[in-house]
């Protein structure tokens, strides 16, 4: 009996230590990936993966109910009062729909996607085996493959949509940095550009898109286009609506900068091609990448508004010709679109709060 009462305790001690082991062993680790789970929105991974080595259930299960639970609740809660309220309210075309049609609807359009790909590749086969008999009649036949010319479904305007911003956003980031970067370094280049910055910082793009669309009707005249009209007026638009907030950030971002740093520069007499790339641009990346994050967002909001009025195949005239349809299904369909576009808006910031976090140091989140 006494044997067995030494040994209990001794087990005990052992699995004690193996705990105390394992917990020391992978808390760095996971103390390390922490930021990142946080940065993809995977935060609540890391109280499951510190309750797993053996810390404190109660404390990290708090952790996990905060960051998952919480946020769950909030979304079941939300459903709830939609499903709930959503029926009572009455349109021209019907109830609003719940959570459960606009589901339907979505589980419809990306098979309509699947259906409408199935077509464009038996059109690719039909061609292929066509243009296979001609060669097995006649080798020196010329033979061509045409085009798809399918309908985009909803999917294919979401991809338009996509590459429609990041042009835009592209555009606006070439002209606005650059701008920044002289506004916070001169005085005087700022006193310049800040009043135009002010006044044509609030303009709507419903202002813009009408001059956007004669300036592009003008110049744009080609018989075989490399982009379509529609697309490169809603980029415009998109670049003379988001270039603002990266503009402003970069000039603050340079005009912060230690001036201990510029004196360095003149020590070390850096020219200012040198001085910028190793001394500016290093120390205001934070406040750059805050402004791209901004202008991202902005020109992503923009763009809805932009293809719906320049009838760019993208999600704003989606939303538009299922308004302009008025059937039975439009309001699901279009309540999609509209969660697509929150969904896919959230995932663009979380990019680039991600590339923020690789390419400057210090507290980016």
């Amino acid at each position: 009996m006494s044997i067995a009462a030494d040994i209990a305790p001794a087990e005990q001690t052992a699995a004690k230590a193996a705990r105390i082991a394992r917990f020391e062993r992978w808390q760095p680790r996971i103390n390390r990936s922490a930021g990142f789970f946080e940065l993809i929105g995977f935060g609540w991974l890391v109280p499951l993966m510190r309750m797993a080595t053996g810390d404190s259930v109660r404390e990290q299960g708090g952790e996990l109910w905060r960051q998952l639970g919480v946020p769950l609740l909030a979304i079941v809660l939300f459903l709830g009062m939609w499903a709930y309220l959503a029926p009572k309210v009455q349109t021209s075309l019907g109830a609003l729909p719940g959570p459960v049609q606009v589901w339907e609807q979505a589980e419809h359009l990306w098979a309509d996607h699947v259906a409408e790909r199935d077509k464009e590749r038996a059109f690719f086969e039909r061609q292929e085996k066509r243009n296979a008999d001609i060669k097995a009649k006649d080798p020196n036949a010329e033979v061509r493959m045409r085009p798809y010319t399918g309908k985009p479904t909803f999917i294919d305007q979401i991809f338009t949509s996509l590459k429609t911003v990041f042009t835009g956003f592209v555009f606006a980031t070439i002209v606005a940095v650059p701008l920044g970067v002289l506004c916070g370094m001169f005085v005087t280049f700022n006193a310049a550009i800040n009043p135009l910055v002010q006044i044509f910082k609030p303009v709507s793009p419903l202002a813009w898109l009408p001059l956007v669309t004669m300036v592009v009707s003008a110049l744009y005249v080609s018989t075989d286009p490399m982009f379509p009209k529609s697309f490169l007026i809603s980029a415009i638009t998109v670049t003379l609506c988001s270039l603002w907030p990266t503009l402003i950030n970069s000039a603050v971002g340079v005009a912060s900068i230690d001036k201990d740093l510029i004196n360095v520069g003149r020590v070390l007499r850096l020219s200012w091609p040198k001085k910028i790339v190793k001394l500016v641009l290093p120390s205001s990346l934070p406040l750059i990448f805050t402004g791209l994050r901004l202008s991202l967002g902005v020109g992503w909001m923009v763009l809805i508004a932009a293809e719906m009025l320049a009838q760019n195949p993208g999600l704003g005239k989606f939303v538009w010709d299922e308004f302009q349809n008025g059937s039975s299904a439009s309001l699901a369909k279009i309540m999609v679109a509209v969660l697509a576009i929150g969904i896919i808006g959230f995932l663009l910031d979380r990019v680039m709060l991600a590339l923020q976090a690789s390419f400057t140091h210090g507290n980016t989140r």
